[in-house]
């Protein structure tokens, strides 16, 4: 692969990733901005915040997409392996965390992580990490913690049945960029749901 196609693909993933959709879809459909909802950022998650779940369905479809799509062209279609797929690979997170369409600004980049994954593996790693993120988001506070959950789920399967240098390069980057875009969630440390502290009491009584 030449150096001009390489650049030329991480440029392609990185503007994918920095598109920032839900900010676009809202202002399309609800004619406001949904980074005034929630906590700010201009993510799907917001974007379901608006009350509006078609808004949320397409934010989030399309949010994961931009980072499916540019991911498994390289990947697939294009065989790009080792550090240049890495770079690929972590374009669109970094695209969506730092969009120059919003300033630089960005939203914390949970379903553009998902869809890189897509675009690695299909569904041998992005299934698991919806498991483990689900479990999260049932048993722990605040988000975060399902995030991190979601992301050991796509740890395990990679260290039992995808034990490639690549995938772990990617999935170390991804956990650094979680970290800092939730690192105020994770100053508030883990806490139980409501119901699960109310099940656990009564489980003493």
């Amino acid at each position: 692969m030449t150096p001009f196609v390489l650049v030329a693909l991480v440029l392609l993933a990185f503007l994918c990733g920095s598109l920032p959709f839900s900010v676009w879809i809202g202002r399309l459909f609800l004619h406001e901005d949904i980074r005034t909802y929630g906590d700010g950022n201009p993510g799907a998650a917001n974007a379901f915040r608006t009350g509006n779940k078609l808004v949320g369905v397409i934010s989030l479809l399309l949010d994961i997409s931009k980072a499916a799509f540019p991911v498994g062209l390289a990947y697939f279609t294009l065989g790009v392996r080792g550090l240049p797929m890495f770079l690929v690979a972590t374009a669109p997170l970094l695209g969506h965390v730092f969009s120059p369409f919003l300033g630089f600004k960005g939203g914390k980049g949970i379903a553009t992580l998902f869809g890189a994954w897509i675009g690695l593996t299909l569904w041998q790693a992005s299934l698991p990490a919806v498991i483990g993120a689900v479990l999260g988001i049932v048993f722990f506070t605040p988000p975060v913690w399902s995030v991190l959950l979601g992301m050991a789920g796509i740890l395990l399967v990679l260290a039992a049945w995808l034990p490639e240098p690549l995938f772990l390069a990617v999935w170390v980057a991804q956990v650094i960029l979680m970290a800092w875009t939730h690192r105020n969630d994770l100053q508030k440390g883990i806490h139980f749901r409501p119901w699960i502290s109310t099940f656990i009491t009564r489980l003493k009584g």
